[in-house]
């Protein structure tokens, strides 16, 4: 269910809430389809997303293969981080996952919250420093545990993604093929 993005903001950063006038101009409103291309390996990443109601994959591809690397759903920002902050080409694609409500935030809107909002700047650090702790996760888990282990870890720690995900996207973020992972769901 979509919720406004002023409520659900203001829930992680109750300052912006009492300033909105001044800032809900810089969050673009879109409703957008399954399988958007929100921003494609090599572009420039000019924007960051919230989601308000939908999901996004953040992916490269490698030798023709799609490598999923995160899921994000409802109350998150989203963005090619490298891209947006150091204003490098991405090396990763923005896909939704879901129909849904996304809004937009361009750099230079960010900049402006950044420096006029303290608990804006806050708040992304936080978002960013957990973004870290996911891949250094991500890539211990790939070292230290079977396919089958991360897929149990999935299950347990996040079964919403099971039920909203394509099975195939899911069997690229643990690392195996999609037959590996069907094999896997199948066992007790």
């Amino acid at each position: 269910m979509e919720k406004d993005i002023k409520d659900i903001i203001g829930l992680h950063i109750p300052d912006i809430t009492q300033h909105w006038e001044s800032y809900k101009g810089l969050f673009k409103k879109e409703r957008l389809p399954a399988k958007t291309i929100l921003l494609a390996d090599g572009e420039l990443a000019k924007k960051m997303f919230f989601i308000s109601d939908g999901g996004i994959r953040l992916y490269f591809n490698d030798l023709d293969k799609d490598v999923t690397i995160q899921f994000f759903f409802e109350g998150t920002f989203v963005c090619s981080l490298e891209s947006f902050l150091e204003e490098k080409p991405s090396r990763f694609n923005l896909e939704t996952l879901e129909k849904g409500t996304y809004y937009s935030l361009h750099r230079d809107d960010y900049r402006n919250l950044i420096e006029t909002l303290p608990a804006f700047k806050a708040h992304f650090e936080l978002f960013i420093r957990g973004r870290m702790f996911h891949y250094m996760n991500l890539l211990l888990d790939h070292v230290r545990y079977s396919p089958e282990q991360r897929y149990r870890a999935l299950v347990r720690e996040h079964p919403e993604i099971l039920q909203r995900v394509p099975h195939y996207y899911i069997a690229s973020y643990l690392g195996i093929t999609p037959v590996s992972f069907s094999r896997i769901r199948g066992r007790k």
